[in-house]
């Protein structure tokens, strides 16, 4: 039998960190923020504005290949992650 390993809020926030910093040219600007409601964690990505092209990929491929490796690592114990990856100018 499998064991479950659980995935910290901070584990979520780690990798989509981790995966923006192998990205980005500008890794100053990098910076991850998050939210708990429950079970659910929001995360907030924000890179400089000349990153966001390759943070989000063309037809938001690179975005939504982060988001689907937060759901499977999240799946395992039972809690919801989505990540936002937020315009340069929004405020924090």
């Amino acid at each position: 039998m499998q064991r479950k390993t659980p995935v910290k809020s901070e584990s979520a926030r780690e990798l989509v960190e981790y995966i923006a910093l192998a990205l980005v040219e500008d890794t100053s600007s990098v910076r991850v923020t998050q939210a708990k409601n429950g079970a659910k964690i929001r995360l907030q990505l924000h890179v400089a504005k000349e990153d966001m092209g390759r943070v989000i990929g063309k037809g938001g491929k690179v975005a939504n290949s982060i988001r689907q490796l937060l759901k499977v690592t999240s799946n395992r114990d039972g809690r919801q992650v989505t990540m936002d990856v937020m315009e340069p100018d929004t405020k924090y």
